[in-house]
């Protein structure tokens, strides 16, 4: 349990890029160097995690350490992987608040941003070499690929579809599969939801609860619902406040959708990022926990490996259509075009570890942005 929890701690505190990029290095240090888990374990743990609503990252690190320690390694693993964002997030809430503004944020977010998309391109590389084994799985990838990019957002059935069809290609039609269950838990999460009080703390709470329970989507693809929510409809942030919120997300290690913790302290201070980054992640570990047990006890039926083969197919195509629309939001002009290639092709020529290419990328934002002075970054959303 020690060691999970060493592990998950210095996953939160170093692990920069994204969802994909940090499924991409568990897969790499849990299954060829520590060797806790087989890759058809780790293919399993993406496939049903990325069809469940919530942050994948959180999503697999839980189901991980609910392999490696149980029960109560799920919930000591998943916190720990948590913990260091919402110090680091919590304090920018903190400086943001109380200085006025982060102006460095944007020149960050110019430079960095390239680099992030470059990062899901090269960890998504990794994952299909992990999990895509023949002509179907690709149709699905693609046939998926094409509707995020159509209707830029990911579609909580698409990966319901791809599993169905998994299974009636992988499977047999005479047994039905476990892993339907888990499709149907995300509603009964929001029956259980408490109703919103009158205190900011409890609307913070409620929505974000909603968000972690019924959006389909990592990172910044689910940024229209929140900006939806928090803009919108309860008016917490303007349009500025909230485009920064996103950028902390961005360039602060771990999952994107700790922006919760950053949107919660500038709406309710300390308490208020403690409720949304609880909302946020609480029903990932509810989630996954149910799941779990039954992917576990019927790992071996033809059904369920039918709905794991096609959802893993539908998130390899849905994560290559976030980084279309995400490229679209990075990159704007011949540098962050040059940063976002140059990155690439350092991930696929030498081991450089995220947080040093993200301090890199990071710099020459800083450099760069002053002496260009692109408009288009904070309004290219």
């Amino acid at each position: 349990m020690g060691e999970l929890v060493r592990y998950f701690l210095r996953l939160g505190f170093l692990g920069f890029g994204g969802p994909v990029a940090l499924v991409g290095q568990m897969e790499r240090e849990l299954v060829n160097e520590k060797k806790w888990l087989t890759k058809e374990q780790m293919r399993e743990a993406i496939a049903i995690c990325q069809s469940l609503p919530g942050p994948l990252a959180i999503q697999v690190g839980v189901y991980v350490a609910y392999l490696r320690c149980g029960f109560w390694g799920a919930w000591a693993g998943g916190w720990a992987f948590i913990l260091p964002n919402f110090i680091i997030v919590a304090a920018l809430g903190a400086l943001y608040v109380h200085l006025g503004d982060l102006q460095p944020v944007t020149a960050i977010f110019y430079g960095v941003s390239p680099a992030v998309i470059a990062l899901i391109l090269h960890s998504c590389y990794r994952l299909a070499k992990l999990g895509m084994e023949d002509w179907l799985q690709w149709a699905i990838a693609a046939v998926c690929l094409v509707v995020t990019v159509v209707l830029q957002a990911e579609v909580a059935l698409l990966f319901i579809g791809a599993g169905i069809v998994g299974i009636l290609y992988y499977g047999s039609l005479f047994k039905r599969t476990p892993t339907a269950l888990s499709v149907t838990v995300a509603p009964v999460l929001a029956q259980l939801a408490p109703t919103a009080s009158g205190s900011i703390l409890g609307k913070l709470l409620l929505f974000f609860l909603k968000a972690g329970s019924l959006t389909f989507g990592s990172g910044l693809v689910i940024v229209p619902f929140l900006e939806q929510g928090l803009v919108q409809q309860f008016g917490w942030l303007d349009q500025r406040q909230f485009l920064i919120a996103v950028a902390i997300g961005m360039i602060s290690p771990g999952p994107v959708v700790i922006t919760a913790t950053f949107v919660g302290y500038l709406v309710a201070g300390f308490w208020g990022s403690v409720v949304s980054t609880i909302g946020i992640f609480l029903p990932s570990f509810l989630l996954v926990l149910i799941a779990a047990p039954l992917l576990a006890r019927h790992r071996g039926n033809l059904n369920v490996q039918g709905f794991v083969k096609g959802a893993y197919a539908a998130a390899i195509g849905t994560i290559l259509g976030a980084c279309i629309l995400l490229g679209r939001i990075a990159i704007g002009d011949w540098l962050t075009a040059l940063i976002g290639l140059v990155s690439l092709a350092i991930l696929f020529r030498w081991k450089v570890s995220n947080p040093l290419l993200i301090a890199a990328t990071a710099a020459v934002g800083l450099i760069a942005f002053p002496l260009l002075q692109p408009t288009w970054v904070m309004t290219k959303f």
